[in-house]
C-alpha cells in the first residue's frame, strides 16, 4: 500500500476516534455537571433512568430529537438552521491540533498550532451572532449582540494571555510547548497568564458568572431563545465541547500536557482536563452573574492591560537571562 494511503487511513481512524470519544464525553458532561451541582445545592440531581441517572444523557438525546424542530416566521432560515452547527463545528476543529499523548496520539502537529487554536475559537462567534440576528427576535437579537461583544472582547486578552507561554516555549507547536515544560509547568512559571488565560477562556465560552448572553432574568433565553429540538441541543453539545476544549488548553498551555509520573500519557492528560472542568462547574454553583457592564469593564480595563504588563515582564526577564 502506498505510504500516502496509509497515512490518509491513519488519519481518518484517528479523527473518527476522536469525534466518538469527545461526543460521548460531551453527552456525559451534562450528567456530571447536574450531579455536582446538586450535591453543592444539596439536591439528589438526575437519579431516574437507570442507577445513579447514568442513562439521563440518552434520555436528554431522544428528547431532543423528537421534538418539533420549528423556524419563527420571518426568520431567516438558511441562517437559522446552520448556526447552531457553526458553534460545534469551530470547537470539534481545535481537536485537530491537540496532542493527547506522545507524537503517535497527536492527530496533526502544526507549527502554528496556538494561531489554529486562536483562528477557530474566534469562528465560534459566528454562530452565536448569526443565530441571534436570524432569529427575528428581539430577545435572541440581543444575546447575540451581548454574546458577538463579550467574545471579540476578551478574545484580545486570551490571546495576549498566551504570549509569555510562546516566548517561554520559542515555538507556536503545542506538542514543543509541552515539551517545554519537561522540567517544570508553565504554571509555575506564568502563573499571571494562567489566571488571565483561565478567565477569558471562561467568558468565551459563556459560563456563568460570564453567561450574560444567555440571561433568562433578562433575555427569556438569549441568543438560542427560538431554537428548539436538536437544533436547541446543538448550541449547548457546543458549549460541552468547548468546556472540554479549554480544560486540554489548560493541561497543554500550563499543566504539562500528558507529562506526568507512573500513570500512562493519556491518563494524565484526562485527568488534567477533568480537573478544569471541574472548577468550571464548581464555579457555576458558587459565583453570582456579572452585570454586564462590569463584564465588559474587567475585560478591557484589567485583563488587557494586566496582559500587556505580564508580556514586558516576562520579555524584560528572559532577555535579562540571556545577557
Amino acid at each position: 500500500m502506498e505510504p500516502w494511503i496509509t497515512a490518509t487511513l491513519l488519519l481518518i481512524i484517528k479523527l473518527l476516534a476522536v469525534l466518538i470519544v469527545l461526543l460521548t464525553l460531551a453527552a456525559y458532561l451534562v450528567w456530571v455537571e447536574r450531579k455536582l451541582l446538586a450535591r453543592i445545592q444539596a439536591r439528589f440531581g438526575p437519579n431516574r433512568t437507570w442507577r445513579f441517572g447514568l442513562l439521563q444523557p440518552l434520555a436528554d438525546v431522544i428528547k431532543l430529537m423528537t421534538k418539533e424542530d420549528t423556524v419563527p416566521e420571518g426568520a431567516d432560515k438558511r441562517i437559522f438552521l446552520l448556526a447552531p452547527g457553526m458553534v460545534g463545528a469551530a470547537a470539534l476543529l481545535i481537536f485537530a491540533v491537540i496532542p493527547f499523548g506522545p507524537v503517535p496520539m497527536v492527530i496533526t502537529d502544526l507549527n502554528v498550532g496556538v494561531l489554529f487554536f486562536l483562528a477557530f475559537s474566534s469562528l465560534g462567534v459566528y454562530g452565536v451572532a448569526l443565530g441571534g440576528w436570524a432569529s427575528n427576535s428581539k430577545y435572541s437579537l440581543l444575546g447575540g449582540v451581548r454574546a458577538a461583544a463579550q467574545m471579540i472582547s476578551y478574545e484580545v486578552s486570551l490571546g495576549l494571555s498566551l504570549v509569555p507561554v510562546v516566548m517561554l516555549a520559542g515555538s507556536f507547536s503545542l506538542v514543543d510547548i509541552v515539551n517545554a515544560q519537561n522540567r517544570l509547568p508553565f504554571i509555575l512559571m506564568q502563573p499571571v497568564s494562567f489566571i488571565l488565560f483561565f478567565v477569558s477562556a471562561a467568558a468565551e465560552i459563556k459560563r456563568i458568572p460570564f453567561d450574560l448572553p444567555e440571561a433568562e432574568n433578562e433575555l427569556v433565553a438569549g441568543y438560542h431563545t427560538e431554537y428548539s429540538g436538536m437544533r436547541f441541543g446543538l448550541f449547548f453539545l457546543g458549549e460541552y465541547i468547548t468546556m472540554i476544549v479549554l480544560g486540554g488548553l489548560v493541561a497543554i498551555f500550563f499543566l504539562g500536557g500528558w507529562r506526568g509520573p507512573l500513570l500512562p500519557p493519556i491518563l494524565w492528560f484526562l485527568l488534567k482536563v477533568f480537573l478544569t472542568v471541574f472548577i468550571l462547574i464548581w464555579f457555576r454553583g458558587t459565583l453570582p452573574r456579572l452585570r454586564y457592564d462590569r463584564l465588559m469593564s474587567i475585560g478591557w480595563k484589567v485583563l488587557i492591560p494586566v496582559s500587556l504588563l505580564n508580556i514586558m515582564a516576562t520579555g524584560a526577564v528572559i532577555l535579562s537571562m540571556k545577557s
